[in-house]
């Protein structure tokens, strides 16, 4: 009976090959977009889930108020890991991070050095920590001396050309020299640890042995023992506060007591993180690698589901429009003997036929598109073919598919009137189309609410590239990692200033792009407690840096070479003046001192006030910043008027090889520093625009197959209409008024969904656009344009039909 039954779909599907060509299509692109989306949340939701005892791994976070700034950190001080091991049962093992950047690394005795984007300190302890295993090398001594590294494979060929490289040495930055103790295998894609490629051993480091409670500048991990609850320790790491911290702190503020420390408004609160929620739920300022946002998966399951649904919608829309054709044809099944049973089985198979062949679509849809999707999203998908969970879960979701969108059709038919069918009053046994018109009005719905997300994020990208940022970050070229230089920094620099195409050039330790800095303590000239520290950035600038970034001074003046008196000055902006609680010219004159711990401490004066400017994301708030002059900053900024940039970076690049030969010469433009902070957000607006053109397509193919249906339909109405003198148009505005009439109520349900949805997500941004209602009227306009395009040529062809034609049965 089954093969009967595929039989007969396989003949019903062939004949009707213009709708079924619409309903596999359709189907196929809404399980291809789904496919891609399931792909992408599944890598997401993997991130360190490989390594050994992840369910028992935490990280120790930071969360701060102090001086005036909250501080939430994914570190801890130098004393926490080893404390916490010794003081807690619970604990099981711990490793530290201390990330230092980018270095530039050649192998001993070699001409030519190379960069590595990410290296970092760590305990020796990864290795049994991680459950990573050496390719050489032994894990227990691999970082134990204090100038001993470990390479990953990749590093390891780059440098030497094969991985068998134990005992050889390289230098970091040409200054020292470092012993490769250990090889490893690349850090997985989906990992925390992923970017890095340098480990060095934690003994090199100094600081990490102090009994420095106040730095929070280590990624700390606890490994929890069998069965322990971190809920159970939750409370007990508090305490970490009045056992440690407090008295280390009252070496500096002696009268400093845990009541008076929260009567100040101040707080320091200690918390866990799993390190497999990192990737997706981490909120923190500082982390070692790029992090996603659960919001995000959120936001594309919905997507996904979207466009199954949709795709499903257009599939019940069409059948059971189509269905007017068939009436006659269940008539005749149900005359001849077959029960509702019977027909709901021939439905449900012609359902699940068209889901099968929409699969095979699907996937080759897919082949096509990833190569694609990784591009722009940074990913390495693939589609799992070796795996029998992702073909059990594929088919299951396909049959269920089949059997969802199949269902309501196959019961509709079922229900006809042999009688009223087989006498041609077969549109009463249609019914009057209430539900696919309530079908139409969801699949609209979806798709302008999507139209509205769409442009709510591109406008808020737009904005964050257009604001005014308080400097200027376009014709700026970044130099980075001076060090190579040596002693002829400034040097280097003189001759590029003196450059005709340089307008200006400055030598710091930080640029006005958004990244992770740690702040300083400062205090006012007579007030050593606690209550009165002013927590702020602390930066390394010369006389040039305001000029270069095109910087303005709200009051005072700006670094003079001319006097010796300003290399003891400091320049604050704007955001600092309430902490100190004075205006701007107020400010002028007072000093400050960032020594907490001497009698006679060095001050700076304030002789400038610089207004505000956007260091960190639009997400965050502006805090204190103060800058003072450094002779020894080791990344340069540069400042073109213009001309051939690509002429002008030959220039700049043969200086570097004159005075840095075999050094690489490493350099970016200002905007582009920039827009990689916000490319979490570009992602999200491409994904959302690829998807939101897929969820419009197939809604597309819907509303056309529903016209060209309602055209057939009214074939006759038409050509009445026709000889009684309606012109072309009159029936094409009739044709497709009543289609125009569903989006109008689909738009009316959209609006307040999509304000609500994009104004949560907009709440992620301290500074962001306001929605209009101009993105509300662009997203409808935009609709009512796409259902016209889609209506219009079925009505306009059914229009100019002969009426002769159409009535010639009459």
């Amino acid at each position: 009976m089954f093969k009967n039954y595929l039989k007969i779909a396989w003949r019903s599907l062939k004949k009707q090959a213009f709708f079924t060509f619409l309903n596999t299509f359709g189907l196929a692109i809404g399980m291809a977009g789904a496919l891609i989306i399931s792909l992408y949340i599944y890598d997401e939701l993997s991130y360190d889930k490989m390594f050994a005892d992840a369910d028992r791994i935490y990280r120790i976070d930071s969360d701060i108020k102090f001086g005036g700034a909250e501080i939430k950190a994914g570190e801890a001080a130098a004393p926490m890991a080893e404390t916490l091991k010794r003081d807690y049962p619970q604990v099981e093992s711990t490793v530290r991070f201390r990330t230092i950047g980018s270095a530039y690394v050649k192998k001993e005795g070699g001409n030519r050095s190379a960069k590595e984007n990410q290296i970092t300190y760590v305990d020796s302890t990864m290795f049994e920590f991680f459950g990573i295993e050496l390719l050489a090398g032994n894990a227990k001594t691999a970082l134990t001396g204090t100038n001993s590294l470990v390479l990953t494979k990749t590093a390891a060929e780059k440098h030497f050309g094969a991985t068998d490289v134990i005992g050889q040495n390289l230098l970091l930055d040409n200054t020292d020299t470092y012993t490769v103790t250990g090889v490893i295998e690349d850090m997985p894609k989906n990992s925390y640890f992923n970017d890095y490629s340098v480990f060095l051993a934690m003994a090199g480091n100094v600081a990490s042995r102090e009994d420095n409670w106040g730095g929070n500048n280590y990624f700390t991990f606890i490994k929890l023992i069998p069965g322990a609850s971190v809920e159970d320790f939750q409370g007990p790491l508090q305490d970490m506060l009045e056992r440690y911290m407090l008295p280390w702190a009252q070496k500096y503020f002696p009268g400093m007591t845990a009541e008076s420390f929260a009567a100040s408004g101040n707080y320091i609160r200690y918390h866990t993180m799993a390190l497999t929620d990192i990737h997706l739920h981490s909120d923190k300022n500082s982390e070692m690698s790029a992090t996603s946002s659960i919001q995000n998966i959120y936001i594309l399951s919905f997507i996904g589901l979207f466009l199954i649904i949709l795709a499903s919608v257009n599939f019940m829309n069409l059948s059971t429009a189509h269905s007017l054709k068939r009436a006659k044809e269940v008539g005749v099944r149900k005359t001849l003997g077959s029960n509702k049973l019977n027909l709901v089985f021939q439905f449900l198979t012609e359902s699940g036929l068209i889901a099968f062949v929409s699969l095979l679509a699907a996937l080759l849809i897919t082949l096509v598109a990833l190569p694609f999707f990784n591009g722009f999203t940074g990913k390495s998908i693939e589609i799992p073919f070796t795996q029998p969970l992702f073909w059990l879960a594929l088919l299951g979701a396909t049959m269920l598919l089949g059997l969802l969108s199949g269902s309501y059709p196959a019961f509709f038919m079922s229900r006809f009137t042999p009688v009223k069918t087989l006498k041609g009053n077969s549109s009463e046994s249609v019914g009057n189309g209430r539900v696919r018109n309530a079908l139409v009005i969801f699949q609209f719905s979806i798709s302008v609410f999507l139209i509205i997300s769409t442009l709510v994020v591109f406008q808020q990208l737009n904005y964050i590239q257009n604001k005014d940022l308080g400097f200027s970050k376009d014709q700026v070229l970044l130099i980075n990692e001076l060090g190579a230089l040596g002693s002829k920094t400034k040097a280097f620099k003189e001759q590029i200033a003196n450059m005709s195409f340089v307008e200006s050039a400055t030598l710091s330790n930080y640029y006005p792009t958004p990244s992770w800095r740690s702040d300083t303590s400062f205090f006012e000239e007579g007030s050593r407690d606690q209550e009165s520290a002013i927590q702020m950035q602390e930066w390394d600038v010369d006389t040039d840096y305001l000029k270069t970034m095109e910087m303005e001074l709200v009051a005072g003046r700006d670094f003079n070479s001319a006097y010796a008196s300003d290399s003891t000055a400091i320049i604050i902006n704007e955001a600092t003046l309430p902490i100190l609680n004075v205006t701007a010219e107020e400010a002028l004159g007072m000093r400050i001192s960032e020594e907490m711990d001497q009698e006679n401490p060095a001050y700076y004066t304030i002789i400038g006030v610089v207004k505000d400017f956007h260091y960190r994301t639009l997400r965050t708030n502006i805090g204190a910043l103060g800058m003072h002059l450094n002779s020894n900053a080791q990344n340069m900024a540069v400042r073109m008027s213009g001309g051939n940039y690509a002429n002008n970076i030959a220039a700049i690049e043969n200086t570097w090889n004159t005075m840095a030969p075999g050094q690489p010469f490493d350099y970016r433009f200002m905007d582009e520093a920039f827009n990689t902070t916000y490319e979490a957000e570009q992602k999200l607006s491409q994904i959302f625009f690829i998807f939101t053109m897929l969820s419009i397509f197939i809604a597309c193919l819907g509303l056309f197959g529903l016209a060209a249906f309602n055209a057939e339909k009214r074939t006759k109405e038409i050509g009445v209409r026709k000889v009684l003198g309606a012109t072309v148009s009159q029936i094409s505005y009739r044709l497709t008024v009543d289609f125009l009439k569903l989006v109008g109520v689909a738009i009316l349900i959209s609006l307040p969904i999509g304000w609500f949805a994009m104004n949560k997500w907009l709440e992620d941004f301290s500074y962001r656009i306001d929605m209009g209602i101009g993105v509300f009227l662009l997203a409808a306009i935009l609709a009512i344009i796409v259902a016209i395009v889609t209506v219009s040529y079925q009505s306009i062809k059914a229009a100019i039909v002969n009426p002769v034609k159409s009535l010639r049965s009459e």
